[in-house]
């Protein structure tokens, strides 16, 4: 192919509305060239330039910082259990954080802490990654005996919380951007038949948006390099021939089943959260140091390195 050269110092495209089109190839179809070079790595979709030490993404920027893919999932919510009778709600998901391009400088501190699911009727642990803090699941309503509005409310959290059957009890309510509220509960006329217990809230979406007391879906990330879903809602507890009422996605647990460990799942009615997760995807050319607290595995993806953080609280760093 021929190489037309432009002599000129200034290229002014500033009346375009378009885009350059760059050379484009997986990593194993990199060229050895030149310094200076640019390229479009098909493997992980990001631009990539060649310097007199090899090719490097444009977003790692100098030698003294990395840019980092984050993921922080924390503990589900519990479950409620069943005080008086039946008709406790399920457990919302842990709240769900994703961060693209998240700087991190060398021979620093990051404290890394992985959120246990919540038991019965408690919220989820908080999961964290330097300053990203995923809020735990919010814990499920359930028929109390002391104070009736209080436990058959959903608790809010990173997803919120399902009520209790007992019309007009409020849901939890989720955070902003890591997860969406709880579902009401309801008992129908002919209880105990008809009732069901609100389900969990999920990352995308609100507790019984499949039906009543169906936990909420959660979220995909591919940040290991296959697509998972994480915190899904819990489902609650429904009444004669409705048959059990399932979690959502990404580990929310289906009735009297606890949500699945390390998806920050919400509980289903009767059992308790899943535990949360932090995992960081980051250039090969850097090495992470893992605190002694910290129960972690670190695996290779094409040009980057993913470590998974599945339990505990201490520190990290990275040279």
């Amino acid at each position: 192919m021929a190489t037309n050269k432009v002599t000129t110092n200034v290229i002014d495209m500033s009346g375009n509305t378009g885009g350059l089109v760059w050379a484009k190839g997986t990593t194993a179809e990199r060229p050895s060239g030149v310094a200076g070079d640019v390229r479009l790595n098909t493997s992980d979709s990001r631009l990539e330039y060649k310097d007199n030490s090899g090719w490097k993404r444009f977003s790692q920027g100098s030698s003294s910082a990395i840019q980092a893919d984050v993921l922080v999932i924390a503990g589900g919510g519990g479950g409620g259990y069943e005080g008086v009778s039946t008709g406790a709600g399920g457990g919302g998901a842990g709240g769900f954080l994703e961060s693209t391009g998240f700087g991190l400088n060398l021979s620093t501190n990051y404290t890394v802490s992985v959120g246990s699911g919540g038991a019965l009727t408690a919220q989820g642990d908080n999961s964290v990654f330097s300053t990203l803090t995923a809020i735990g699941g919010g814990r499920a309503g359930y028929r109390g005996t002391n104070d009736p509005a209080l436990f058959e409310t959903g608790g809010n959290g990173g997803s919120g919380g399902g009520a209790a059957s007992i019309a007009g009890r409020a849901a939890g309510t989720g955070t902003a951007g890591q997860g969406f509220n709880g579902g009401t509960g309801d008992q129908g006329g002919n209880f105990p038949v008809t009732y069901y217990g609100g389900g969990g809230g999920g990352a995308s979406e609100a507790g019984n948006t499949n039906g009543n007391g169906h936990g909420g879906d959660g979220k995909s990330s591919s940040i290991t390099g296959v697509a998972t879903t994480y915190a899904g809602g819990g489902g609650g507890a429904g009444g004669t021939g409705i048959g059990t009422l399932p979690g959502g996605s990404g580990g929310g647990g289906n009735e009297g089943s606890a949500g699945t460990a390390n998806t920050g799942g919400g509980g289903g009615a009767r059992s308790t959260g899943g535990s949360g997760i932090v995992i960081v995807r980051y250039p090969n050319t850097f090495t992470i140091t893992v605190g002694s607290g910290l129960t972690s595995s670190t695996t290779t993806v094409g040009s980057d390195k993913v470590t998974t953080f599945t339990a505990g609280s201490d520190t990290v760093s990275f040279s």
